[in-house]
């Protein structure tokens, strides 16, 4: 048996969040419900690299399975205005609700902080930096997209999903 590393002791962390929604899942922003379960895998597909790597192939396959249809994905509707127009948006005209931003979103998307990224999946906050993303970093993720407030944002209904909505209506062309 492999011994447990800290990625494992994440990855388990993951694993055993629920949502205790007020709401179905049905009533959640499209955009931001897809945005949601995006960063999720990519915190998953990160902590599975991290803690079995090559040792795990089913896990890795399912993974990259996933970030294929992604891709397309993506581009669907209106998904293609939240990274980065929408965040950025966000970070000038409402800074109060960027703040509330998972730290994951803003560090991937806004303009401003460009090092952070999604290479091959895989979350990078530096690509200068070759050591493995510290286990407390995607910790913190976790727990930012498990926070009550946070969910409550992701519904149709919320002020963050009008901002989107309102964003969408009236971005520049």
């Amino acid at each position: 048996m492999l011994e447990m590393n800290e990625y494992v002791r994440v990855m388990q962390k993951l694993y055993s969040k629920s949502l205790i929604l007020e709401s179905p899942p049905a009533e959640f922003h499209p955009v931001l419900h897809f945005y949601f379960t995006d960063a999720l895998a990519h915190i998953d597909y990160t902590l599975s690299t991290l803690a079995y790597n090559y040792m795990s192939p089913p896990r890795n396959i399912m993974s990259v399975e996933y970030m294929r249809w992604r891709l397309d994905e993506e581009k669907v509707g209106d998904r293609v205005h939240f990274p980065p127009g929408f965040i950025n948006w966000l970070k000038e005209e409402q800074p109060e609700k960027y703040e509330a931003l998972p730290m994951l979103w803003t560090g991937v998307y806004d303009n401003d902080d460009p090092p952070a990224h999604y290479r091959s999946f895989r979350i990078v906050l530096n690509p200068d930096d070759k050591r493995a993303i510290p286990a407390d970093y995607l910790s913190t993720f976790i727990d930012e997209f498990f926070d009550p407030k946070f969910i409550r944002q992701l519904y149709n209904t919320s002020s963050l999903a009008r901002l989107f909505d309102e964003y969408v209506r009236n971005r520049p062309a």
